[in-house]
């Protein structure tokens, strides 16, 4: 019997002075995590029983496919990370330390070289292929600024599965796959979600879709298109580019000075002049150096877009200081005249004439600027953030933006870790070759702060049946009465008899008290055992509603367990 006075589930009345979300406050609250450090947190039962749920419908998903579960180790040594070259490409988040031989490791953000290792030179034929592993592991990943609960932690459950194949249309097959599974965990969770195309970032690779949960305070942006069903993350999604060309005759570029005039607001007002007729420069620096990055004005520069296009995970805004060393003048006043360096421009620069430019010199703006005459641009790229209103890729209707939490993505790797590491199996025509590569991540810890983002009101959590930490909890109101918590015990026992899990409350407080409790912690059905018993009735009330139903237990516990079964059928959070 599972008896709330004996269960470990300390629940607090105050919001943490460090929750930024809803869904950090609630769970913390709830009694369901508990913060070690930034980015650190402990799984209180209610939250390992929660975690276990969503872990299940994972790994039943997973199983379902083909795909077979083992373990990887977290501690990876360098090297394989050096040979794909993302020892240094996956950037500062990736956690490194020495061991005391003075060898380098990493505590694995993620698994493909290791997989890769793993199955090279043991998958050595096509008959073997298609093969797919996966795991369900902690991950860790140094974040800057560690914040929202769940959402962006240090250390993380992850679940990442792995496919080999000896064709890409036996990847097409796994990819799809995949993608079904995704789309049924999202469903057995009641969660109301998008695929979206999305950014392959430093996992790489040719093609990727993510799965996103829809919450207000999401923090990722969805683009979609109501008339042809096209939806991307911010960093992926692509637009119809349609830049008049401007019908005004080129003057003459002039020096003016700009005393105390650095923004694009403050350069707008000063001159007299719209955004638009702005050009910014931005300075980036990568593998290749330092070069600078040419955008209208009112626009804002998409940085994914930016390392896709060159295959560079490393390139980062240039410090000001690395500025000041290469150009001799501050971020405020560049330009792209004179500047001796590769020049990057977004397609929006493109049909300007006549625009605003910084004179790389302090407190001087060029105007009547054109390029070609007075500059020139060593690439046209697409590199524009796309948002809400700009024209649909494919149908040129305007794009419409909403709010998520990514929870889960899919990737068609291509041979980009095989052919580094030297994976290669044997094919029919007797030739070595090298593995193609699919990878698929699904967050396990993640997906729990993401559920409460969606599925909660202004009393706490309503989960979803499929993951909640119990059914049904039975609230004994007053556990000093015999009768009701007889009553109350003969329930549960009954409940539990036909594997509906249920919690007894039989705490000695107040009958506010534990109702708030059951709200905020947001278990699906509550059975009251309180005054009504006097007439022999208890109270069954859903999470999600506010009717309450009276059921006579005089005739015994049979139509209790039926109208529980009956209600929690059709509850919905």
């Amino acid at each position: 019997m599972l008896l709330w006075s004996k269960f470990y589930s300390p629940t607090l009345k105050e919001v943490p002075s460090d929750a930024e979300l809803k869904s950090h406050e609630l769970l913390v609250r709830g009694g369901f995590i508990r913060k070690a450090a930034a980015g650190v947190y402990s799984y209180l039962p209610l939250g390992f029983r929660v975690l276990e749920k969503v872990t299940k419908i994972v790994r039943e998903e997973m199983d379902a496919i083909g795909a077979q579960e083992l373990l990887m180790p977290i501690m990876q040594p360098s090297d394989i990370w050096k040979v794909t070259g993302r020892w240094e490409d996956y950037g500062p988040e990736m956690m490194k330390f020495k061991d005391r031989n003075k060898r380098e490791f990493t505590l694995g953000p993620t698994h493909e070289e290791m997989v890769t290792t793993l199955i090279k030179g043991e998958l050595k034929s096509y008959k073997q292929l298609p093969v797919i592993l996966y795991q369900i592991n902690t991950k860790y990943r140094d974040e800057i600024r560690p914040r929202f609960g769940l959402l962006r932690g240090r250390e993380f459950i992850m679940k990442d599965a792995y496919s080999f194949h000896a064709t890409n249309n036996s990847l097409d097959q796994t990819y799809q796959d995949m993608y079904e599974a995704y789309s049924k965990i999202c469903e057995r969770m009641d969660l109301k979600f998008f695929a979206v195309e999305a950014d392959t970032g430093a996992i790489g690779g040719n093609n990727s879709h993510e799965f996103t949960i829809l919450a207000e305070n999401g923090e990722s942006n969805i683009l979609y298109c109501d008339h042809c069903n096209y939806a991307a993350t911010d960093e992926k999604a692509e637009y119809l580019p349609n830049y008049g060309e401007s019908k005004e005759k080129e003057k003459p570029y002039e020096l003016v000075k700009t005393s105390n005039v650095r923004t694009v607001e403050e350069l707008s007002i000063f001159l007299n002049v719209s955004k638009s007729k702005i050009v910014k420069t931005m300075v980036y620096t990568g593998r290749n150096g330092i070069f600078m990055v040419l955008i209208r004005g009112d626009l804002e520069i998409n940085e994914a877009k930016l390392k896709a296009y060159f295959k560079d995970q490393t390139i980062r805004k240039a410090l000001p200081e690395e500025v000041m060393e290469t150009f001799k003048v501050q971020t405020g006043y560049l330009g792209p005249i004179g500047a001796k360096c590769t020049l990057i421009s977004d397609l929006s620069v493109k049909k300007m004439r006549n625009f605003v430019i910084g004179g790389m010199k302090k407190e001087y703006h060029y105007i009547n600027v054109n390029h070609e005459r007075d500059f020139e641009v060593s690439k046209w790229i697409d590199v524009k953030k796309v948002v809400s209103g700009d024209p649909c890729p494919k149908c040129g209707k305007a794009l419409k933006m909403k709010k998520g939490i990514e929870v889960g993505q899919v990737f068609k790797l291509g041979t980009k870790y095989s052919k580094k590491l030297d994976a290669l199996y044997v094919d029919a025509d007797g030739s070595r070759k090298p593995f193609i590569m699919g990878c698929y991540g699904w967050g396990i810890s993640r997906t729990l702060a993401a559920v409460v983002e969606q599925f909660h009101d202004e009393y706490g959590i309503v989960w979803p049946r499929s993951i909640a930490p119990f059914e049904v909890v039975v609230t004994v109101v007053n556990s000093t009465n015999s009768k009701q918590l007889e009553v109350g015990t003969q329930i549960h026992d009954a409940l539990e008899g036909e594997s509906i899990e249920t919690l007894l409350d039989d705490r000695e407080v107040s009958g506010g008290f534990k109702f708030k409790d059951a709200d905020l912690i947001g278990m699906p059905l509550r059975i009251t055992v309180g005054r009504a018993l006097k007439d022999g009735k208890v109270e069954m009330k859903l999470r999600s509603s506010e009717d309450v139903m009276k059921v006579d237990i005089l005739d015994g516990y049979e139509q209790i367990v039926r109208r529980a079964k009956e209600m929690l059928d059709t509850y919905r959070p």
